[in-house]
C-alpha cells in the first residue's frame, strides 16, 4: 500500500469516527464543531538563526557577548563547511533543503525575472514540518528568500518586499519578534544580511564589519529573548550558523575563507561548552546538516537521499532512539524527488 494510500485510510476513519461523534452530541440535542487535525510528532520547536558573511574569525574578534553564551551554552564548531559556491541563496538553500546547490538547482543569488515563481527541485525544512503539523515562520532580510516561500509551506513570512533589496538588522529582528509573539512558529528561520553588507562595502574582517556584527549580536539576542519568553526555548533547538565567510570584499569560488563556517547548537539536553572539533575526525560538520538535524530534533525521518546528515548524536553525545510516527518514515522519503542519476535507495 503506498502512502497516500495510507494517510487516506487513516483520515477516513478519523473522519468516520468525528463524524459519529457529531451523530451522537446531535442526538443528545447539542451541537458541536469538530476540527480534524493531524497530531504532531512532538512538541519540540527549532530556531534556525543565519548571520550572513560570518567568517568564524571575525566571530571571535566581533564583540558578540550573545554568540559567545550560546557557544557555553551549548556545541559549536568553526570548523564547519558551506556550499562550494559560497554564495547567499544557493547555499541558505542548502542550509533548509539539506542537499547541494547541484541537486536543488537554486544557482543563482539575486531576484531575477521569472514568468513563474521557481522553488527548490527539493523541500525545504518547512515542507517537511508543515507535512507532520508542524507550525513554521521566516523573517529574513534580503528578498530573494522568496525562493523558499513555496505555497503552505510558511505559515507567517517576513520579507522586503521590492526585488533585489534588503533591509536592516534591526527590521529583521522586530518582524521576528513580531512572529514569535504573535504566532509562536514551531520551526522559524531568521536571517540577518548586515555582516555580508559591509564586508562587501568595507571589506571581511574590517573594523566596519565588525561593528556590523556586534550590531547583529544585539538584534540576535533581542529574537532570542523573545524566543524564550514565549516558551519556546524550553524544548527547542537553536542552530546558529552562516551560507559563507569572505575575503577582501567578495566570497566563493570554492575558497577555504569563504566555505568555513561557524556552527553553533544549544537546547535541552545537548552538551555544554562542547567543541565539535573534539568529535570523530571524519564527521565534518556541512551546512546541509542543518536541516538534517532539525528534522531530526522535530522526530522527523531524515530523508535517506539527502546529502545533510544529523549532528544530533554528537550534540548529545550518546546514541538516540527516536521514536516515529506512523508514517513519518516514508512521509520524509516520498517527498524527495527521484531522478535516474540519484533514486532513493
Amino acid at each position: 500500500m503506498s502512502l497516500y494510500q495510507r494517510v487516506s485510510m487513516n483520515l477516513f476513519k478519523r473522519l468516520t469516527l468525528a463524524c459519529l461523534i457529531a451523530v451522537f452530541w446531535l442526538a443528545q440535542g447539542r451541537a458541536e464543531v469538530f476540527t480534524l487535525t493531524l497530531p504532531k510528532p512532538s512538541d519540540r520547536k527549532v530556531l534556525i538563526v543565519s548571520i550572513d558573511g560570518l567568517r568564524p574569525d571575525v566571530a571571535l574578534r566581533a564583540e558578540m557577548p550573545t554568540l559567545r553564551a550560546l557557544m557555553k551554552d551549548g556545541v559549536f564548531t568553526f570548523w564547519a563547511q558551506s556550499t562550494a559556491v559560497s554564495v547567499t541563496l544557493p547555499s541558505h538553500v542548502s542550509m533548509l533543503t539539506g542537499v547541494t546547490p547541484a541537486r536543488h538547482e537554486i544557482a543563482w543569488n539575486k531576484d531575477l525575472p521569472f514568468s513563474k515563481p521557481v522553488y527548490p527541485k527539493y523541500p525545504t525544512v518547512f515542507e517537511y514540518a508543515k507535512a507532520a503539523g508542524y507550525t513554521t515562520a521566516l523573517s529574513a532580510g534580503k528578498s530573494k528568500f522568496a525562493h523558499l516561500l513555496k505555497p503552505k509551506t510558511v505559515d507567517w513570512f517576513y520579507l522586503p518586499e521590492k526585488i533585489n533589496t534588503k533591509v536592516k538588522d534591526a527590521q529583521v529582528a522586530v518582524e521576528a519578534i513580531k512572529l514569535i509573539e504573535q504566532h509562536r512558529p514551531d520551526v522559524m528561520f531568521v536571517h540577518f544580511p548586515d555582516g555580508d553588507t559591509l564586508g562587501h562595502s568595507k571589506g571581511w574582517g574590517s573594523a566596519e564589519q565588525l561593528q556590523a556584527m556586534q550590531q547583529t549580536d544585539a538584534a540576535l539576542s533581542r529574537v532570542l529573548a523573545a524566543w524564550r519568553q514565549a516558551g519556546l526555548a524550553d524544548q527547542g533547538l537553536l542552530l546558529l550558523t552562516a551560507d559563507h565567510g569572505g575575503q577582501g570584499k567578495g566570497h566563493g569560488a570554492d575558497d577555504l575563507r569563504s566555505r568555513t563556517i561557524p556552527w553553533i547548537a544549544v537546547g535541552p539536553g545537548l552538551k555544554k561548552d562542547y567543541d565539535l572539533a573534539n568529535a570523530a575526525a571524519e564527521d565534518w560538520v556541512h551546512i546541509e546538516d542543518t536541516c538534517a538535524t532539525a528534522l531530526d530534533w522535530l522526530k522527523l525521518k531524515v530523508p535517506r537521499a539527502m546529502d545533510g546528515h544529523s549532528q544530533l548524536p554528537w550534540l548529545v553525545g550518546k546514541k538516540l532512539k527516536q521514536v516515529w510516527v506512523e508514517t513519518d518514515a516514508d512521509t520524509a522519503d516520498a517527498l524527495m524527488p527521484t531522478s535516474p542519476e540519484y533514486e532513493i535507495r
